[in-house]
C-alpha cells in the first residue's frame, strides 16, 4: 500500500514535469510566445523543486528510521497527525517496525535473564570470552572456583594460577584438556571444555571447568580394588600349593618335630623330594612370568607422534595377523574410508594394540564357522578419527564388560590379562580411548578413538 501510493505521487510528478516540458517547447517553437514559455519554465521549476522535496522529505525519514535502528534506539516515534497520505502510512509502518522490533528485544532480554539464571544455577564453571581476551559472562561457580569476585579478561586467571592460564590460552575450541590446580584447599582436578559461537569479529569462546577431583578419587579407589582383588587371586593361587607342598616335603625329614637320620631317607622319599621341588620351581616361573606381565603394564614406552597411513597400518596387522589365522574359515575384512587417511599417533603402539584385538576375536572365533572380523577406518560425528575391530561371534558376557580391562582379568586358559589393560592405557596416552559394545551371541565390537588426526 505504501509503495503504490509512493510510486503514484513519483509518477504524477515526472508526468507533469513531461508535460509542461512539451508545452514549453510548444510556446517557443509553436507559438513564440515569450510570456507563457516563461510562465511554462517557472511552473517545471515548482514542480521540480516540489518532487525534490518530497523525495528528500521521504528518504530523510527512511534514513532517520533505519540510523534509529542502526543506533538501537526503537523507542522512536514517528507522528501521523497533519501527514499526508502517503507520509502518514510511511510512518505508520515505521512505527510498526519499531513495535515488532521493541517486542523482538523484549523476548532477547527474557532469553537471556533465563540463559543467565541456567548457568548460574549450574555446578559447572562456564566463562564466555571473545577473540581480545574480554569475558563476557562468569557463572557463580566459576567466580567460587577461581577465587574471584569479578571477572572481566582472561589475563585475571593469570594472576590466579599463571598454569591454568596457559593452558586456557592455548586451548582451541572442540578441545579438552585435564590439569591439576592448587588452591588453598588444596590440589584439585580440572576438567577444561572448549568449543565457540559466532563467528568473526562476534566469535565468543564457550569454556567449562569442572572439578573431578572427587570423580577422579572414586574411579581410582574403584580401580586399585579392582586391581588388588586380582593381584590376591593370582598370589594366593600361586602361594598356596608352594606352602602345602613345603609342609608336606618338611614332614617327610621331620618326626616329632625333630629331623630323621639319613639313613632313615628312602630313595622314594628322595624321588617325591625331587618332584616337589620341581613343582615348586614351576610355580616359581609362573610367579615370575605374572611379576614380569606387572613390568609391562608399568613400563609402556612413550608414544612417538608422528603422521602415518591408515592404509599402511591395516597391510602391517594383516600381515602379522596372518599367522595367528589358524581356521580358514575366518575372515578378515578391511576397510577404510579412503587410501590418504592419516593419523597422528605411534604407529608401532597402535599396531600392537590392533594386533592384540584381532587376535581377541580370532581366538573368540575360533569354533566359529561363519566367522567375519570386520576391522574399519572412518571419522566419527565429532570429527574425530575411529578403528573399530567387530566380530559375529559369541560376544562377552555382560558380567565380564565391566572387568575385562583390568589387569590380569582373564576368562581364557591360557591368557594373562594384560592384553587390554596395556591397549587401553595406549589409547590413553596417546589422549584417546578404547571401548567395548558387546551383544551375547551377536557382535562384539572394540573402537579406538583418537583425539585428533592432525
Amino acid at each position: 500500500m505504501l509503495s503504490k501510493k509512493l510510486y503514484i505521487n513519483i509518477l504524477v510528478r515526472v508526468l507533469l514535469i513531461a508535460l509542461l516540458c512539451v508545452l514549453l517547447g510548444f510556446f517557443i517553437f509553436g507559438m513564440s510566445s515569450p510570456r507563457l514559455s516563461v510562465i511554462c519554465s517557472l511552473a517545471i521549476i515548482i514542480v521540480t523543486v516540489n518532487l525534490i522535496t518530497f523525495l528528500n522529505k521521504t528518504n530523510r525519514n527512511i534514513r532517520f528510521f533505519f540510523d534509529s535502528v542502526k543506533n538501537d534506539d526503537s523507542n522512536l516515534s514517528f507522528s501521523i497527525d497533519n501527514k499526508s497520505g502517503n507520509l502518514k502510512e510511511l510512518h505508520r509502518s515505521m512505527n510498526r517496525v519499531n513495535e515488532q522490533i521493541q517486542n523482538l528485544k523484549i523476548e532477547n532480554r527474557q532469553q537471556e535473564q533465563f540463559f543467565h539464571k541456567i548457568l548460574e544455577f549450574l555446578a559447572t564453571a562456564i566463562i564466555t570470552y571473545d577473540a581480545k581476551g574480554f569475558i563476557h559472562h562468569a557463572n557463580s561457580a566459576a567466580k567460587k572456583l577461581l577465587s574471584a569476585e569479578t571477572l572481566t579478561h582472561i589475563n585475571q586467571i593469570e594472576r590466579l594460577d599463571q598454569k591454568l592460564y596457559l593452558i586456557i590460552k592455548n586451548l582451541k575450541p572442540y578441545e579438552k584438556h585435564l590439569t591439576a590446580v592448587n588452591t588453598s584447599t588444596g590440589e584439585i582436578n580440572l576438567l577444561l571444555k572448549s568449543t565457540s559461537s559466532g563467528s568473526g569479529s562476534e566469535e565468543l569462546t564457550i569454556l567449562s571447568i569442572q572439578d573431578i577431583k572427587n570423580e577422579l578419587d572414586e574411579k581410582e579407589l574403584d580401580a586399585w580394588m579392582k586391581l588388588i582383588r586380582v593381584l590376591m587371586h593370582e598370589i594366593m593361587n600361586s602361594i598356596t600349593p608352594i606352602t602345602s607342598l613345603s609342609e608336606s616335603l618338611q614332614k617327610i625329614y621331620r618326626k616329632d618335630d625333630k629331623q630323621v637320620n639319613p639313613e632313615e631317607v628312602s630313595i622314594h622319599n628322595i624321588e617325591t623330594t625331587l618332584r616337589g621341588l620341581e613343582a615348586i620351581r614351576e610355580q616359581g616361573k609362573g610367579m615370575m612370568n605374572f611379576v614380569d606381565a606387572f613390568r609391562k603394564i608399568t613400563n609402556i614406552p612413550k608414544p612417538e607422534m608422528k603422521h602415518f597411513s591408515i592404509s599402511h597400518l591395516f597391510n602391517r596387522v594383516e600381515l602379522l595377523s596372518a599367522p595367528t589365522d589358524k581356521s580358514s574359515d575366518i575372515k578378515l575384512i578391511f576397510s577404510i574410508l579412503s587410501s590418504d587417511f592419516v593419523i597422528l599417533a605411534d604407529e608401532n603402539l597402535i599396531t600392537q594394540v590392533l594386533i592384540n584385538l584381532v587376535k581377541n576375536a580370532l581366538e573368540a572365533n575360533v569354533n566359529n564357522p561363519s566367522c567375519r572380523i570386520s576391522i574399519s577406518a572412518k571419522i566419527t560425528d565429532d570429527m574425530l578419527p575411529e578403528i573399530c575391530v567387530a566380530d559375529n561371534g559369541p560376544g562377552i558376557r555382560e558380567e565380564n564388560i565391566e572387568n575385562i580391562f583390568v589387569p590380569f582379568f582373564t576368562t581364557k586358559a591360557s591368557g594373562s590379562g594384560i592384553g587390554l589393560s596395556i591397549s587401553r592405557q595406549i589409547m590413553g596416552m596417546h589422549g584417546g580411548s578404547l571401548t567395548v559394545r558387546s551383544v551375547p551371541g551377536k557382535e562384539t565390537i572394540f573402537c579406538m578413538r583418537f583425539r585428533s588426526w592432525q
